[in-house]
């Protein structure tokens, strides 16, 4: 898979473009956009793309490069965390006898791609500078999927005309994030967090060929070398850079000596085996995550740039950490962990990489210490987990911000956008239905899914009236804050009781032991689980019987109606149209929150009243979230309203891939991206879990002839083809014991001896 310049093995991109993202030009004010969306990240570490820094570009910040799970409070007064971007490794400049090489904006190119196939950046570009000297310069870097402690960058330079002294010098970069240094070494530099107890070491190995010869640096610095010659023309110069990153434990002793083990072995290995390496880890990923679409090559790049990005935003092995709102990609949340990751994130990991979904489950698993902490300071049992997680599952909502008027804003997610609790259980039942994982449902699954239980078996409110309430909540839709019997909110609790009722029972009837050990140190009895029966049964919906809608909280039929479609060439959210105060007195929706009951509950409503609960509240949606459109798609889509559903997957991938969202620059929207994975699977392929199989229901759009991927169920790897044309279906077993698949009613099995082959296939 290896792609080498034949004169100077430069590593090369591909050739198939349907692999490739490229971007031409420079502009400095899409800089930051640039950046984001040609990071790179393993799950540990992450680095943005765009211009390289000895390219003499300008910069508002300096390169970001992350570590997952590296957070502390920028300063003493602080009581939020953040993720600290690092010293950047990638930082080189080149000198000329009197200052930086700098470009000229007017005659000089650039040019980016991003290899999806194998996870690596490229960069081209020709300069002509401030000086009588041309040089085309061109970069490639990747962090290993492989050896995930590991980056590895090269930069090539070529002397296209001129004769000039150079000086290239490759050092670490400053960073904003006040860091106490431990220790500083040629090879090697380490430090510590003020306030968080983490440590940090970085050590790194360069190189610099001429024209194949390699040049000893004529000084050494802490983590930094300097070369210096005299260019002529046609020279070529080859710069190659390793770094192995570690996370650590302050208290660790010798923080710098992982980081020196990493470095050995990879400089062992050498950089073609290093690169061979994560290109098979790449491989291994693509082969049972990629999605394939003909027809629809917009929709193929927007799967595939997905899919790479859900691909480096987890570590399988660290259960330290989980995937924040922008991944390790920029800014933006503080690397703060959401309910993004369990209902946008886990579905394509639980159904592609269950190793990888496992590790972000017990994530939420080592937390939930915290989250009981939460509901115990709160009044009530059980498990409240945090709407803002960072390294300790701690709630680390701020508690105000600046809004787009300037004014001061109390935040009031972190106390009362409680429906996150729900969210984790979903994920981790859905985990189960599709693994299987004893192990993980025995020693971990069940205590969540029973403390969440716990959670809203306390929170629901009995009153007089015969019915439980829950008030003072946040749903979904964050434009109306502090309101009773939000029906997600509501729905979702009934559904996780009904879990952890059912859980109890499992854990009864197949493993006593372990349900008398865990009912024990949590002090379940069968008066409670009564009481949850009780809960399940009574908590009020808000549906009316009549016209089947469930009201999106208690009152909300009653808000002024407001026309958006009125306001379709807005640039900014409607809480901004409109001013903060109108906003929450009208059906104005922030983002799917009675929808997202239909893409995650399909099963609780009759046909009808989905069909009717969509069209009542599609049209009072502004999605002013990123992460709406998602759900709206596949709820459309399991509607079979596949214009509509092909249209959200679009808009989704096109909030990273397009520029239209004002956030770009602070990091992918990583929920987002994950639900075009929902939209085309759990959608137009009509995925869903059975508890003795899987179910498909596939709906094409129009334009799509084929749609091709595969998914695991336990144990079992299948491979599923949809031919829109002849209108047949087929699952192809590629590993595994035969199982049960379900094509609308019908209940077949498919063996490795033959696929089977299904005809229907709506569109």
């Amino acid at each position: 898979m290896t792609v080498l310049d034949a004169t100077t093995n430069l590593l090369l991109p591909g050739d198939d473009p349907f692999w490739l993202l490229r971007e031409t030009g420079y502009e400095l004010m899409r800089e930051t956009t640039f950046e984001t969306r040609f990071a790179l990240s393993n799950g540990f570490l992450g680095v943005r793309g765009g211009l390289a820094t000895h390219l003499g570009a300008c910069r508002a910040i300096p390169p970001r490069t992350y570590v997952a799970g590296l957070f502390d409070t920028p300063t003493p007064d602080s009581t939020v965390p953040e993720l600290v971007p690092v010293s950047d490794w990638t930082q080189v400049r080149i000198l000329l006898p009197d200052g930086p090489l700098k470009r000229s904006p007017n005659r000089s190119s650039r040019a980016l791609t991003l290899d999806l196939r194998r996870g690596m950046l490229f960069m081209d570009a020709r300069q002509t500078c401030n000086a009588p000297l041309d040089v085309t310069l061109r970069s490639v870097r990747l962090v290993s999927l492989e050896a995930r402690a590991v980056g590895l960058q090269e930069i090539e330079l070529r002397i296209e005309n001129g004769v000039s002294d150079l000086t290239l010098e490759a050092a670490f970069g400053p960073t904003d994030f006040d860091l106490a240094p431990e220790r500083a070494e040629l090879d090697l530099k380490a430090w510590r967090t003020w306030r968080s107890g983490r440590s940090l070491a970085i050590a790194a190995a360069a190189s610099l060929e001429i024209d194949g010869d390699e040049r000893q640096p004529v000084a050494r610095g802490d983590l930094s070398w300097t070369w210096s010659w005299t260019a002529q023309p046609g020279q070529v110069v080859s710069f190659r850079r390793i770094v192995a990153v570690t996370r650590h434990h302050a208290t660790d002793v010798h923080s710098g000596a992982r980081a020196r083990r990493e470095l050995a072995a990879a400089r062992t290995l050498g950089w073609r085996g290093l690169v061979a390496r994560h290109e098979a880890a790449w491989a291994e990923r693509w082969a049972r995550s990629d999605v394939r679409v003909t027809g629809d090559e917009a929709a193929q790049a927007a799967l595939r740039f997905a899919i790479f990005h859900l691909n480096g935003a987890v570590n399988p092995n660290d259960p330290q950490v989980s995937v924040a709102a922008r991944a390790l990609t920029g800014d933006d949340y503080r690397g703060h962990v959401f309910w993004d990751t369990e209902i946008f994130l886990l579905p394509f990991y639980t159904l592609t990489w269950p190793e990888a979904a496992r590790t972000l489950l017990m994530y939420r698993f080592r937390t939930l210490d915290a989250a009981r902490a939460k509901a115990a300071g709160m009044g009530w049992r059980g498990a409240l987990y945090a709407w803002e997680s960072a390294d300790t599952g701690a709630e680390v909502t701020p508690r105000q911000s600046v809004g787009p008027d300037r004014k001061i804003l109390d935040i009031r997610c972190g106390s009362q956008e409680q429906h996150i609790s729900a969210d984790v259980a979903y994920a981790v039942w859905q985990y189960w239905q599709a693994t299987g994982d004893e192990v993980f449902l025995c020693e971990a699954g069940a205590e969540m899914l029973l403390e969440t239980a716990r959670f809203w078996a306390s929170r629901a409110e009995a009153d007089p009236d015969g019915r439980r309430h829950i008030r003072g909540v946040i749903g979904p839709d964050e434009y109306h804050e502090g309101v009773d019997d939000n029906a997600f909110t509501n729905m979702m609790a009934r559904w996780t009781i009904a879990r952890g009722l059912d859980v109890a029972t499992l854990l009864r009837e197949r493993w006593p032991e372990t349900w008398d050990g865990l009912s024990g140190r949590l002090a379940l009895d069968v008066a409670e689980l009564d009481q949850w029966r009780d809960a399940a049964r009574t908590i009020a919906t808000g549906q009316d019987p009549e016209t089947g809608l469930y009201e999106q909280f208690a009152g909300f039929f009653s808000l002024e109606e407001v026309d958006l479609a009125a306001y379709a060439g807005r640039s900014v959210p409607m809480d901004v149209v409109l001013g903060r105060d109108r906003t929450q007195r009208a059906q104005v929706i922030k983002q799917a929150d009675v929808v997202a009951l239909l893409a995650l509950l399909p099963e609780v409503f009759a046909a009808a009243d989905a069909q009717a609960n969509f069209d009542h509240y599609e049209p009072r949606c502004g999605h002013g979230s990123s992460l709406s459109r998602a759900l709206h798609g596949l709820a459309a889509a399991r509607l079979g309203r596949l214009d509509a559903a092909l249209r959200y997957l679009h808009q989704s991938a096109a909030i990273d891939l397009a520029d239209t969202h004002v956030a770009i620059g602070g990091g992918i929207h990583i929920a987002a991206l994950g639900g075009v994975w929902l939209i085309a699977i759990l959608g137009f392929a009509g995925l869903s879990l059975r508890p003795d199989g899987l179910a498909f229901d596939p709906r094409l759009p129009a334009g799509w002839q084929s749609l091709d991927f595969q998914v695991r169920w336990r144990g079992r790897e299948l491979a599923i083809a949809i031919d829109g044309r002849s209108r047949e279906w087929r699952v192809t077993l590629l590993k595994g014991a035969p199982m049960t698949v379900y094509a609308g009613s019908a209940k077949l099995v498919v063996s490795g001896d033959e696929p089977l082959t299904v005809r229907g296939v709506g569109g």
